[in-house]
């Protein structure tokens, strides 16, 4: 009992430093926050000595932030978060029906997203229940360029091509079901494709527990099998699907944008540029507590999909010793990315060629031009160095991070869902109000939220391998602590979030380009890949070569993390069980519908 409730105080003080940080963030970045609430309201307003008066008046600002803070946290209480600065009006409707929209697109994302990850594993599920999981061959480069894709990229394309040109689903506004459509597909899509890698990831260890083996000799049909198999494999996730509920609710502000969506992310956006802080303050903390009700769900759910095996330490190692992947595809991958990059470095990513806008693709420029005559194969494989560069650093930085505070889940559980809260775009701003702008701020953005899942992904296979009937026994054997972490643990759960972090490096490096692609990262004339894309976005129907080019690099490098990720396995290889033999009786983790022949 007092574990829980330190770490319920825990989650409470970290929501309330990230709520009260934000409302002191225009006295921390030395900003007039009257300035920008005047320029907010009316740019055209001259912001003389009198209107910055009035401002300050009608708002409290003399008061300083301590006491506007005190004011807030009063009445929330009563359900009261103040009153705009920029409209006047009640901030709590305001937030709650945001809250509804981000919600409702939420759910329907996800829907799109679980229909993803179970398409991206069905074959590996089919071959599971049929006992031919040896047959089963390299892949996953599908899925990896789906999950590589752009979601702003996407919503466009979406909302151009089916939605204005062919006129199948409306585009634009928010008006009822049908405009769920597209910005669903648009968010579900890459999720789903990441999910469904993770789960695919595990299931083949899930088909050759003792359970499954005893299934298949009893003569269980293979559905059956399958279902439980996806029954053991899915708890070590449902933390991360927790995340990416919160991060479908708040993260999507590129997706609102384009399609017009009053939802909490485009809210909170704009309420952070305008400084307007009691609806800055609220959309955090409605995101903070749906983080906390997420992460709740999630162990809940995990506990009953495992049942009583996670508490007797009744469960079999879900990350046994395995054969290392195919090295083929990722080599071709990497080959494909060094030949752009090395074909394009000779060339001058800033020449300018007014004569040759907006160009197809030729034996001068094998990637067409953009609306400046500049040339696209130089400027990708320029912005390559950059972006790539800044992917792998933020990646390492997040594993390292990731596995040593799973390694505390009691410490970082409610860190996660505190940083989870934040989506980078609004990480971004926080970081440039406190640190200024610079080609820095989109990296340090980015890395303070980068490793949240693999924390989570951490600590939810740390709590399942600690609840393994060979840890117990080693533990019986006399072993201590340190024995149990380095030679058990952490080579169990290491290759996993490794494989994680090799999957997030397309994620990371669309967080980079989505900051570019609001105005948050690189400036030009930069060649980084984010901006390419908020460059040459408005010219996709006239010359969309300048668009899939980035894009398609993008997708190349989603190939090659995951083709790559399968070669991180944990060393060694154990004999595969012979079918015809009866297993031993062993504890069952997930019991098998005895009526189920």
């Amino acid at each position: 009992m007092g574990r829980r409730a330190g770490a319920l105080l825990w989650r409470a003080g970290l929501a309330a430093l990230l709520v009260c940080g934000i409302g002191l963030l225009p006295w921390l970045s030395h900003t007039d926050p009257a300035l920008t609430v005047l320029k907010a309201r009316s740019a055209d307003r001259d912001p003389t000595p009198e209107a910055l008066a009035a401002v300050r008046d009608g708002l409290g600002l003399d008061d300083g932030p301590l006491h506007l803070l005190g004011q807030w946290l009063g009445g929330l209480p009563r359900g009261d978060a103040g009153q705009s600065w920029i409209s006047g009006a009640e901030v709590t409707p305001a937030v709650l029906q945001a809250l509804g929209v981000s919600l409702l697109l939420m759910a329907v994302a996800l829907v799109v997203a679980l229909g993803t990850a179970a398409a991206v594993c069905a074959r590996t599920l089919y071959l599971g229940s049929h006992r031919r999981l040896d047959r089963r061959p390299p892949g996953g480069s599908g899925s990896a360029v789906l999950a590589a894709l752009p979601e702003f990229l996407t919503a466009s394309v979406l909302a151009t091509v089916v939605g204005v040109q062919l006129g199948w689903l409306p585009a634009l506004g928010w008006y009822g079901p049908q405009w769920t459509v597209l910005p669903a597909l648009a968010l579900g899509l890459p999720a789903g494709a990441v999910l469904g890698r993770l789960l695919d990831d595990q299931l083949p260890a899930a088909f050759t527990e003792p359970w499954a083996l005893a299934a298949a000799a009893r003569g269980l049909p293979g559905r059956t099998v399958a279902r439980q198999a996806l029954r053991r494999s899915v708890p070590g996730l449902l933390p991360n699907l927790g995340l990416f509920v919160v991060g479908l609710t708040g993260g999507s502000v590129a997706v609102e944008q384009i399609f017009d969506i009053p939802g909490l992310g485009r809210s909170t956006l704009q309420a952070a540029l305008a400084q307007d802080l009691p609806v800055l303050q609220a959309g955090t903390l409605a995101l903070v507590l749906l983080a906390a009700a997420a992460t709740g769900a999630a162990r809940l759910t995990a506990r009953l999909l495992i049942g009583p095996a996670l508490r007797d330490g009744a469960l079999a190692s879900l990350h046994r010793p395995a054969p290392r992947g195919r090295t083929v595809l990722p080599l071709v991958h990497a080959a494909l990315l060094l030949a752009v990059v090395a074909a394009g470095l000779p060339r001058d990513p800033l020449a300018l060629d007014t004569a040759a806008r907006l160009k197809g693709p030729s034996a001068a420029h094998p990637f067409g031009t953009d609306a400046l005559g500049r040339d696209m194969l130089a400027r990708v494989a320029h912005g390559a160095l950059d972006t790539l560069l800044l992917a792998l650093a933020i990646t390492a930085i997040a594993l390292t991070a990731g596995v040593l505070l799973g390694l505390a889940p009691r410490l970082s559980g409610p860190l996660v869902d505190t940083v989870n809260a934040v989506p980078p775009v609004l990480a971004a701003l926080l970081v440039t109000a406190l640190w200024g702008s610079g080609a820095g701020t989109p990296v340090l953005a980015v890395s303070v939220v980068a490793w949240a899942p693999l924390a989570a992904h951490t600590s939810a296979l740390l709590r399942q391998e600690r609840a393994t009937v060979h840890l117990t026994a080693t533990r019986a054997l006399g072993a201590g602590p340190w024995y149990l972490l380095t030679s058990e643990l952490l080579p169990a759960v290491v290759p996993p979030v490794a494989r994680h972090a090799l999957l997030r490096l397309p994620g990371i490096a669309l967080a980079l380009a989505s900051l570019g692609f609001l105005g948050l990262g690189a400036q030009p004339p930069s060649p980084e890949w984010g901006l390419l894309l908020a460059e040459n976005q408005p010219y996709a129907e006239r010359a969309p070569w300048a668009v899939l080019a980035p894009a398609g690099v993008l997708a190349l490098l989603g190939a090659l993390a995951v083709t790559a990720a399968d070669g991180l396995r944990r060393p060694g290889r154990r004999p595969a069980p012979r079918p015809a033999a009866a297993p031993e009786p062993v504890p069952v983790p997930v019991p098998v519908p005895v009526g189920a022949r």
